[in-house]
């Protein structure tokens, strides 16, 4: 894939945000990206269960992953994220990004959150722009 360089790969693997909460990049295509993060007990909310952020930071990565495989960087202008079920205390989460619209100028990206057994822990969606007078994701 053209627009995938060795650079954007790991720009996109060395996030520091990402690194902080243990996230990692699987897999990565044009217009796809699928992230992982193993839950730690820091990952837990003030109810001892594993924190709804952690879902969301791990889709938000996904996200922005696949949406900046496109030629063009892109920042997100929109994230909406649904919880399905409550994530477990332990082991994996596990996030698949779609881009499924991609413009000049709008991205639309679709998000599912899952844990290592195949269980929908969330839904998301999130909406990209292209950065004006930004270089492309392609240097």
């Amino acid at each position: 894939m053209p627009n995938i360089t060795p650079e954007l790969r790991d720009t996109l693997e060395n996030a520091p945000y990402p690194r902080r909460l243990g996230c990692r990049l699987l897999e990565l295509a044009e217009g796809y990206a699928k992230t992982a993060v193993t839950i730690r007990p820091e990952h837990a909310s003030f109810l001892g269960a594993t924190d709804g952020c952690l879902a969301m930071s791990l889709a938000d990565y996904a996200f922005a992953s696949a949406v900046n495989t496109l030629g063009q960087t892109r920042v997100a202008v929109q994230f909406n994220i649904n919880y399905v079920a409550t994530a477990p205390p332990e082991g994996e989460l596990i996030a698949e990004a779609r881009t499924v619209h991609a413009g000049k100028t709008i991205a639309v990206t679709e998000v599912s959150v899952t844990d290592a057994t195949g269980r929908i822990i969330a839904k998301a969606t999130g909406t990209a722009i292209s950065r004006p007078n930004q270089g492309s994701t392609t240097k």
